[in-house]
């Protein structure tokens, strides 16, 4: 590091010149944002980074093949883009996340390093904007406008792809378990009050279910993402831009990325609103929510194991006190639940950003790319420890299911078919008054034979419709 504080090269721009370090293939306009907006440790998203070169490099290939830009300097710039892309020069991103509300300092950031290295792979020297310029050549027919807002959608949709496939796993894993804890009957609970029988798998396929819905509503938002306002450059009437470039460049990507990418339909609104953001992260907080519950559940249904619930044993990770020998705590569930918290308030976040659009640009999308790219990973990696670390390992406790389901008073429900329910309700308070079962009790008062007691308090018929 020493050696990159040694020598500075001067550069100038629309405001004057500046130095700045002779190492850096970021130029003065990414210097200028450095020195203005340095206020968070945060900067681009790798994944928005990734979109970003991708578009600067599909365009350079549009503008040749339309015979706007030399074959050489395509070349180049395509060769530094793939650079990037590989993970070469991360170093080179230094601006942060919080800054002008278009983005155009990333814009431009991407701009600068693909032309300095471009110009180095031509022979030239960096910080001589010769022979690739950033903006006429790296950025042409675009606008930081119509550029950023493509690049979220495209780094959110491929981002949406790992999630689908964590969702996947946790979906796999939660119906093994609804179908090996199919037989195993337990007490059900409402209001943490004890209500009437079901199984451990029926209540297992209800989070399986909720992962289902999950899953529906993200891939519902994929269309969405895949409309791209590229073409439309500053407010959306495509000034400064070939006809035919918007659709050369989505075809472009859409090839590179495997994606069906397409022309936004009215690149007006694409460019003025991030509401396919808001609506994502709605999905995201939906998600959460079930997470969270899910979690919470394998808590109080692992609690415990001597004087708590215990119908379910999570796999032992680690200990679970500083100070409490042989404790165990439900360590992925608390990770989780916390996380969901977490994303809860980013979907706030992007919320307030979403309306935050005067007019013809939207000018919170450093912000939104952010808050949506680290919510996509942050839920990915999270998904994929639960499945593989908690519910892949998770064992039912089928002995301690059968003790609560015999002494619980919500037996007396299918008694009511027969004495009505204030009778049943009179069964049921005696026997918690006398801490007797409801069976004993209904004999105790002759209202059942003992035949009919094996029939009307067997779990197994209070499992659906009779």
């Amino acid at each position: 590091m020493s050696k990159r504080t040694l020598t500075h090269r001067t550069e100038s721009d629309s405001f004057g010149s500046l130095k700045l370090p002779d190492w850096s293939y970021w130029g003065a306009q990414t210097e200028r944002a450095v020195n203005n907006f340095t206020v968070s440790p945060l900067r681009i998203p790798l994944r928005l980074l990734e979109a970003l070169v991708l578009i600067k490099r599909s365009a350079a290939e549009t503008n040749t093949a339309l015979g706007l830009l030399d074959k050489q300097l395509s070349q180049a710039i395509v060769k530094a883009a793939s650079e990037i892309m590989e993970g070469n020069w991360d170093e080179h991103f230094p601006v942060d996340v919080f800054q002008t509300g278009s983005g155009t300092s990333w814009n431009m950031n991407v701009n600068e390093v693909i032309a300095n290295r471009a110009n180095e792979i031509l022979g030239e020297k960096r910080g001589k904007k010769y022979p690739v310029h950033p903006n006429d050549h790296v950025n042409m027919g675009q606008s930081s406008n119509d550029v950023i807002p493509s690049a979220i959608n495209i780094s959110n949709r491929l981002e949406l792809e790992r999630l689908k496939h964590a969702l996947k796993d946790l979906e796999k894993e939660l119906k093994e378990k609804a179908a090996r804890f199919k037989d195993i009957i337990k007490i059900g609970r409402t209001h943490l009050q004890d209500a009437v029988p079901l199984t451990l798998g029926q209540e297992f396929s209800g989070y399986l279910y909720q992962i289902k819905k999950n899953t529906e509503r993200i891939l519902s938002v994929f269309s969405h993402l895949e409309e791209l306002p590229l073409g439309g450059t500053a407010v959306g009437t495509g000034i400064n831009t070939h006809p035919q470039f918007a659709t050369a460049i989505i075809k472009r990507l859409a090839g590179y990325t495997k994606v069906p990418f397409r022309e936004a339909e009215n690149k007006f609104q694409a460019i003025a609103a991030r509401d396919v953001q808001v609506e994502l992260m709605g999905t995201l907080n939906t998600l959460s929510c079930s997470l969270m519950k899910i979690a919470n559940d394998l808590r109080f249904l692992s609690s415990g194991p001597r004087a708590g619930i215990c119908e379910i044993e999570l796999p032992p990770l680690q200990p679970g006190s500083s100070i409490m020998p042989g404790k165990v705590n439900p360590v992925i569930p608390e990770m989780v639940i916390q996380v969901c918290a977490h994303i809860m308030g980013k979907a706030v976040s992007v919320s307030i950003a979403g309306q935050t659009g005067p007019l013809d640009l939207q000018i919170m999308q450093p912000l939104i790319a952010y808050e949506t790219l680290s919510s996509l990973e942050l839920l990915t990696n999270t998904i994929t420890v639960l499945a593989g670390r908690c519910i892949k390992g998770l064992k039912a406790c089928p002995e301690n299911c059968n003790a609560f389901v015999e002494k619980s008073l919500a037996l007396v429900t299918p008694l009511a078919l027969k004495i009505g329910y204030d009778k049943a309700a009179k069964i049921a308070q005696r026997a918690y008054r006398e801490n007797k079962t409801v069976k004993q009790i209904a004999l105790e008062e002759g209202v059942v034979t003992a035949q009919e007691v094996k029939i009307i308090f067997d779990p197994k018929q209070m499992l659906g419709p009779t």
